[in-house]
């Protein structure tokens, strides 16, 4: 039978490791789009729990060595959460380019109603002249964008890319609610 104050103490590690790994996974994103500040600040929590949870192991891992399948299982599960966390969280901009034979005006100006800035450009494709929109836009916004132009022209093909540095970046006079918040406008 396992002591419960050990297995108390290995529930803790573990959810200690899922937090302080989740921090760090979305520390890791945000340095990696520039937003020092933030990167900065949640260094702070995650080696403050790091510490606090690697000294408790190596404290008792001579005589508790189930201690370090908790501090495995932690770290595992902390790299799954940290993403759906900073999936959620949606930080960042991106690049849209929209490609489409016949819906290019449609398109942009469906967007442009909503509020979101679109650029075109006239190119040629494969099989003949088509329309290029440039959409530059908040990462949490691409869903809707996406899905908007995908009902307007289901045959188009898009890329999207990160954008690391912008000048500007101009938000949607109206984002469509998504998650929790649509559920609440429903009733």
């Amino acid at each position: 039978m396992v002591d419960p104050h050990i297995l108390l103490t290995g529930v803790i590690v573990f959810l200690a490791r899922i937090c302080d790994v989740s921090i760090g996974t979305v520390r890791t994103i945000v340095t990696v789009q520039g937003r020092t500040a933030i990167a900065f600040g949640l260094a702070i929590f995650e080696i403050s729990i790091w510490l606090t949870v690697v000294s408790t192991v190596i404290n008792q891992i001579k005589d508790q060595p189930l201690l370090v399948v908790f501090y495995a299982f932690g770290y595992a599960t902390g790299n799954v959460v940290g993403i759906m966390v900073e999936r959620r969280l949606a930080f960042g901009t991106m690049i849209l380019r929209i490609i489409t034979r016949n819906a290019g005006q449609e398109i942009a100006a469906h967007l442009r109603q909503k509020g979101q800035p679109v650029t075109i450009f006239q190119g040629e494709g494969m099989r003949g002249p088509v329309n290029e929109l440039y959409i530059a836009c908040r990462r949490r916004d691409l869903k809707w964008i996406l899905s908007d132009v995908q009902r307007l022209d289901p045959r188009l093909f898009y890329v999207v890319e990160q954008a690391r540095d912008m000048s500007k970046v101009l938000k949607p006079l109206s984002t469509p609610l998504g998650g929790w918040r649509a559920t609440d406008k429903r009733k």
